[in-house]
This record gives C-alpha cells, sequence and structure tokens, in this order.
C-alpha cells in the first residue's frame, strides 16, 4: 500500500517493452534506502516489484495489464518519474489509502495560474469519473491530491508550488496523459451496496448473506 506521498521523482534508465509487457529501470536514491529485491515501489503510481538492484537505481518488470492500463507506452528513456516506496507499518499516512493498481488514463486539458497555485483540468473515460467526488481524493501519476471540481468528464485539482517542485505533475503540458487511480474506498462501498453477497459456507440465515450496509443506512447517516 501507498500514500501518494512522493519521495522523489527518478528517471528512466530504460524502457524495453517487448509486445505488451517488458522491463523498466529507474535511476533513483532514496527509494533504494532498506529496499530490498522483491518489494514494491510505486512509478508514476504503477506498483512495481524491484527484480534488481545496482548501486543507482533499479529495475522491474512491466506486465501486459500494466502496459494496457497506464500510460507506460507513452513514456521513454530520460524521462521523470515520481517515485514512492509502499509504506511501512510505522509510517506516517501522508496522503490516502494508494493501491498502485491505475483504473485508466487521463488527459490534461488546461493548467492555469491562480496566484501561488496551478489549476490542472483532467479529461477522463466515464469509467473513472464515475468514482471522482468533489472534496474527494484522486492518485495522478503517483501523487495524493484533492478534488476541488467535477463535470460529466473532466475534473480539477489546485496544485500547490511544494507539489510541483517535488513531483513531475506541473513539468507536464495540456495534451500528456497522466496516471488515474481511484479512491479504492468509494469503489469497496459501491461493491457492498449494489451487489447481494453470495453463500458461503457456515452461512446459516438469509441474514447472514446479505452485506450489512445497505444504501438506506448510508442515506440516514446524511
Amino acid at each position: 500500500m501507498f500514500t501518494g506521498i512522493v519521495e522523489e521523482t527518478g528517471i528512466i534508465k530504460n524502457l524495453s517493452i517487448m509486445g505488451s509487457s517488458g522491463t523498466i529501470a529507474i535511476k533513483a536514491k532514496k527509494v533504494l534506502e532498506n529496499t530490498k529485491i522483491g518489494d514494491s515501489i510505486a512509478v508514476n503510481g504503477i506498483c512495481l516489484t524491484v527484480t534488481r538492484i545496482t548501486e543507482d537505481g533499479f529495475t522491474a518488470d512491466v506486465m501486459a495489464e500494466t502496459v494496457r492500463r497506464s500510460s507506460l507506452s507513452e513514456c521513454k528513456n530520460g524521462d521523470r518519474v515520481n517515485l514512492e516506496r509502499a509504506m511501512a507499518a510505522d509510517g506516517r499516512f501522508g496522503g490516502h489509502i494508494v493501491s498502485g493498481h491505475i483504473d485508466g488514463t487521463g488527459t490534461i486539458t488546461s493548467m492555469v495560474r491562480e496566484e501561488n497555485a496551478i489549476w490542472v483540468t483532467i479529461k477522463a473515460a466515464p469509467g473513472v469519473m464515475y468514482y471522482i467526488v468533489e472534496k474527494g481524493s484522486i492518485c495522478i501519476d503517483g501523487i495524493s491530491l484533492t478534488v476541488a471540481a467535477v463535470s460529466d468528464d473532466e475534473f480539477k485539482v489546485s496544485v500547490i508550488p511544494h507539489t510541483g517542485e517535488e513531483t513531475t505533475l506541473l513539468k507536464k503540458s495540456p495534451g500528456n496523459i497522466v496516471n488515474l487511480e481511484n479512491d479504492v474506498v468509494g469503489k469497496y462501498i459501491e461493491r457492498f451496496v449494489t451487489k447481494e453477497k453470495p453463500a458461503c459456507e457456515g452461512d446459516k440465515t438469509e441474514n447472514d448473506k446479505k452485506s450489512g450496509i445497505t444504501m438506506e443506512m448510508l442515506e440516514s447517516l446524511l
């Protein structure tokens, strides 16, 4: 699990995609600390498993599903990427729950300055937009951000100077593709309230087969 607080930006040394899968080698420093082969590192929000460690970086395998879902195929050698190690059990929860499993990509449509912040507008597919809510959380290229506004097919985030300096987001331009991961909590809630629980071994009554969460229960809390 990650939190969407980028630890450093790394540089792609070698991206080799053969067909729909391949490997990626990244130059890094901070995320190598206490990292072992088999550990997870989020690369632009994509959870990848470290397969090799060198003095100045690491290598990871990239499977076909990752290439299909993410912007990885748009990357090239020399590109900077956001990096975050998996959260330690005693670490601070600085952002929100991020799994590193990309739901889809979005396209930056505009970047507008307002005093010290930059408004970034991103267009995304309906399946991604469905789970985006105003003042909710969204992970963009591995960065935990708060949604400031939502329309039918676009949403906006406001990026402060520190985030701009520590990540790659404000180095991008309109037309660039970014990875998006919806808030997993919202997806679980939808699953619980829209689908009846299947029977499990040990269920004794009809109530055992049903979810403990209902739409009526949620509405009563509003």
